[in-house]
């Protein structure tokens, strides 16, 4: 094995300028290794071992989402790796494989504080490839993170709009079918002979009943109304369609409507009469379950609009963060309602529009609101209460669920970047961190504390940040 000289170490990119004395230190007291291709270097949690400088051969580090492979980096030779100097990292994030034969030097992590200590270019350069490295790393994993959250709020988004979309055409169709039957009511209905009053009588019943509120019954209730106008049919010798009590009662039609048509119009035109006016309640009803499904796509189409901030730039401009919340809210529906949660607004209205990043907060609020709903699933069901106040000249935010609780020893790591509590697949650790620094950008602070059945992050930023 062929001897590591100083000039092998210069053949490294960030070495190149490094004394030669301070290299010859560095061999002095390196440790050299010779790892066969496929063996792990690193798994997730375990202590890094120091500075490790790859002389030959590729090394592989990743980690598992979703079960899949995600490969962060591959260091290849004449680069370095591990425990930099300064770095907070005492644990591996994930698992750094061999994937040929690998010829390195490591620097014990117990003489690091000594290379700091007497060699200034040699660190430096170690601390330049680290921001570096972070930097990069960082940028993908974060990018990981917003692609990861962006499908989470697709998923839910399609199954939002699933609802109304099928709503609209089943509706639609039904709706086509029921008009396909007009012709023979109509047939009859113009066969009726009545007086202007009398036919005045009807449609104002009619027009009476479209204009109103549908009324919202409790379920025993409607059910004795509807059996009402089903017993006023039969006692009239009226064929008993069933949706003329459902339609009727729906519509704030009694038995006493029911009885002035009957006082007015001539008997045998009174099954036409009222089988007329079911036909236009049900076209009435059919028209406004349609609208109301349409409005409903609309209200989220418009949210993601507000949401994504897709009419604003890259500005800060004056906003009402309780807009941003509630459309939050409004993206994260159906994952809300999965997990049988009861979302809490103490909302101060009167706060003033703050100076503010539109699409960088909602991104906060995605990721509090949406680690808040991971907390609450082993329960399968809790509260996440969201409150907002003024102090003095800062604005508040407290998002806060009555979970289980963040462990102690994980309350002074979860803003640490690549740190999660989550299991694989479900977070990269990049959340709270994005949090973090979204709140500095606007000169603010955040803050977290918890204990069983309370966990709370709050958000403090200036109004004009």
């Amino acid at each position: 094995m062929q001897p590591v000289t100083t000039q092998i170490l210069q053949e490294f990119n960030i070495l190149k300028d490094v004394p030669e004395n301070q290299l010859q230190w560095l061999i002095d007291h390196c440790e050299r290794e010779n790892l066969p291709e496929g063996e792990f270097i690193y798994k997730p949690e375990v202590p890094l071992r120091g500075i490790h400088f790859v002389l030959k051969g590729t090394i592989e580090f990743y980690r598992l989402q979703n079960g899949n492979k995600q490969i962060i980096a591959e260091i290849g030779s004449h680069q370095a790796t591990g425990l930099l100097p300064f770095s907070r990292a005492n644990l591996s994030l994930g698992y750094t494989l061999c994937k040929t034969d690998v010829d390195m030097l490591t620097l014990p992590k117990p003489l690091i504080k000594k290379m700091v200590e007497l060699h200034y270019e040699l660190t430096q350069v170690l601390v330049i490839s680290m921001i570096t490295r972070v930097r990069e790393l960082t940028a993908q994993a974060q990018q990981n993170e917003k692609m990861m959250a962006l499908g989470k709020l697709a998923a839910g988004l399609a199954h939002e709009l699933n609802n109304p979309a099928a709503a609209i055409v089943r509706g639609s169709s039904t709706l086509k079918e029921h008009l396909q039957l007009f012709p023979e009511t109509f047939k009859k209905l113009i066969s009726a002979t009545m007086t202007e009053e009398q036919v005045d009588l009807v449609t104002g019943k009619m027009m009476d009943a479209i204009s109103r509120q549908r009324t919202h019954l409790a379920l025993m209730e409607r059910s004795a109304l509807e059996d009402e106008v089903s017993d006023w049919l039969d006692d009239h010798d009226i064929e008993d369609p069933c949706d003329i009590p459902v339609n009727f009662t729906d519509f704030g039609l009694t038995t006493k409507d029911m009885d002035e048509l009957a006082a007015q119009v001539p008997p045998e035109f009174l099954e036409t009469v009222l089988t007329w006016i079911n036909n236009n309640l049900t076209t009435e009803r059919m028209v406004s379950d349609i609208q109301e499904a349409s409005q409903r796509i609309s209200e989220l189409v418009k949210s993601v609009k507000i949401f994504t901030h897709m009419d604003g730039g890259a500005d800060k401009q004056f906003i009402d963060i309780h807009t941003g919340i509630r459309n939050t809210l409004v993206m994260m529906q159906h994952k809300i309602r999965k997990g049988n949660i009861t979302i809490a607004e103490q909302f101060d209205e009167t706060l003033p529009k703050v100076h503010a990043l539109a699409g960088e907060l909602n991104q906060v609020w995605t990721n509090l609101i949406d680690n808040a709903i991971d907390a609450l699933e082993p329960k399968g069901k809790g509260t996440i209460t969201i409150r907002t106040e003024r102090d003095h000249e800062f604005v508040k935010v407290t998002v806060t669920d009555d979970g289980p609780g963040i462990p102690p020893e994980h309350l002074t790591r979860v803003f640490d970047p690549f740190f999660t509590t989550k299991e694989i697949g479900k977070g990269t650790g990049l959340g709270l961190d994005v949090v973090m620094m979204i709140i500095k950008q606007h000169h603010g602070t955040v803050k977290v504390a918890s204990v069983p059945g309370r966990t709370e992050f709050i958000i403090c930023f200036p109004i004009n940040a």
